[in-house]
């Protein structure tokens, strides 16, 4: 119902629209008017559609809640004498009821008399939501159509809403950053009143496993964090040497070299690679890459663990060329023409020019998108969880089975493990730290790009 709530206010805000844009078109052949008829229309679309979507957003936040509360008004008394973990696994079994996860006969009798008392306070909620919904889209309607005159600013007022309502997506945006960096810092602040901070920041071992009891015989656990970010470090690093050079070649040939209809051909078919699922550069790792390096290393005698870090770090650097290729074409196509041509004026030859002229002119925006891309490697999660190890080796060595951040935090955040209990804790500390990491990076890069922009704008 929701849905069709949505569906007629978009409709009722088309017509408004249309309804304001005429009166202002009639009062156009009679007078002047101070903006065009379109901003009148929008004007009144606006103004009408507005309070019914802020109507419609609030009752969508408090409908969970509000419901519940006026079905647990009516349930018998010995339903409201539960603890509240009871009455949480009572609620639990209406929702299943509701969603059709569960069937009737297999939930208690009063479990299926809430779900119906459910039904009705939800449907009477809505039916309620959209006569008001349409008061409202009537009331802004009328209140916008009088307000048009001839001198009415709608050009102006138009552009005053359109700012507020951009101004609010920023904020959302800012927020939601905000709120993702204080609820990691919040439980990251419980690890650390377990765990000493400099244990955890210089320590060289990580071993994450606790006792889940006090009578169970289990490790103390040590959770020295360097094993894992070396482990991240060295298959971002491989990633990289892979991706940077074939991504920044392949970047030069599409703006120099290639013709507009290779151009056309082959850019699509590279970022083709940016569309494909990481999932699947997953299992590319873990079931071809990784065995075939194997095998190659034991043909030469080689001791290759059968998820290297070598493999993991191939397919990631694979699926980061495009992003690398992308940007550095991107910069160096907005490198003027005349230093191009002042430069084969002077004799150099394309290749020369390129390599003294273009290449330093577009470096900073080329820097700035390996940056990027860097954090990219360090933050990916699925490739490295299929194909890498689990085994938290402090090692250099490529052939070798290395963990990351990221497969840790998904094993850490799975079990059985009690949620205050340092392993699973260990999770938000690693997710903290890899926070700060990508975000310095990131503002590096962001420096960089300006820096860049101030050049050439």
């Amino acid at each position: 119902m929701i849905t069709t709530i949505f569906g007629g206010l978009l409709l009722a805000a088309a017509a408004a629209y249309i309804t304001g844009r005429g009166k202002a078109r009639r009062l156009s052949d009679q007078e002047k008017l101070h903006s065009r008829p379109v901003y009148h229309g929008a004007w009144t679309g606006l103004a009408g559609l507005l309070p019914a979507l802020l109507l419609v957003c609030t009752w969508m936040a408090v409908e969970g809640p509000v419901v519940m509360r006026l079905t647990a008004a009516g349930l018998p008394e010995s339903i409201g004498r539960m603890g509240p973990a009871a009455t949480g696994l009572f609620f639990n079994d209406v929702r299943n009821l509701l969603t059709g996860a569960v069937g009737p006969g297999q939930v208690r009798p009063e479990a299926v008399a809430a779900a119906a008392a459910w039904r009705h306070y939800l449907r009477l909620g809505r039916s309620l939501l959209a006569g008001f919904a349409a008061l409202a889209m009537a009331a802004g309607w009328g209140f916008a159509i009088c307000r048009i005159k001839p001198s009415f600013p709608a050009r102006d007022r138009v552009e005053r809403i359109i700012r507020v309502i951009l101004f609010l997506a920023a904020g959302v945006a800012v927020l939601t950053t905000v709120g993702i960096l204080f609820s990691v810092l919040f439980e990251a602040l419980h690890f650390f009143a377990k765990v000493p901070f400099s244990d955890f920041l210089f320590g060289l071992k990580w071993s994450p496993q606790t006792a889940i009891r006090s009578d169970q015989v289990g490790s103390s656990g040590a959770f020295g964090m360097i094993p894992v970010f070396a482990g991240t470090m060295l298959i971002a690093g491989i990633a990289m040497l892979v991706a940077v050079p074939l991504g920044l070649l392949s970047a030069i040939y599409l703006a120099e070299y290639a013709r507009p209809r290779v151009r056309t051909v082959i850019k699509p078919l590279l970022e083709i690679l940016a569309g494909i699922p990481t999932v699947v550069y997953g299992f590319f790792a873990a079931l071809t890459v990784a065995p075939m390096i194997r095998d190659l290393g034991a043909s030469l005698g080689l001791d290759v663990a059968s998820e290297s870090a070598l493999a993991t770090g191939l397919v990631m650097g694979i699926m980061i060329i495009p992003f690398i290729s992308s940007l550095a074409d991107d910069v160096i196509s907005a490198v003027p023409r005349s230093l191009r041509e002042g430069s084969l004026g002077l004799g150099a030859t394309r290749s020369e020019t390129i390599r003294r002229v273009v290449i330093p002119a577009a470096l900073p925006g080329i820097v700035s998108g390996i940056l990027l891309a860097v954090s990219r490697a360090v933050g990916e999660t699925m490739i490295v969880v299929m194909a890498a190890g689990l085994s938290a080796n402090l090692t250099a060595n490529p052939l070798k089975a290395v963990t990351t951040v990221t497969v840790q935090i998904v094993t850490l955040l799975v079990g059985d493990q009690e949620f205050d209990s340092p392993k699973t804790l260990a999770a938000f500390a690693l997710g903290l730290v890899l926070f700060v990491i990508t975000l310095a990076l990131n503002v590096i890069a962001l420096q960089v790009v300006k820096k860049y922009r101030e050049q050439y704008d």
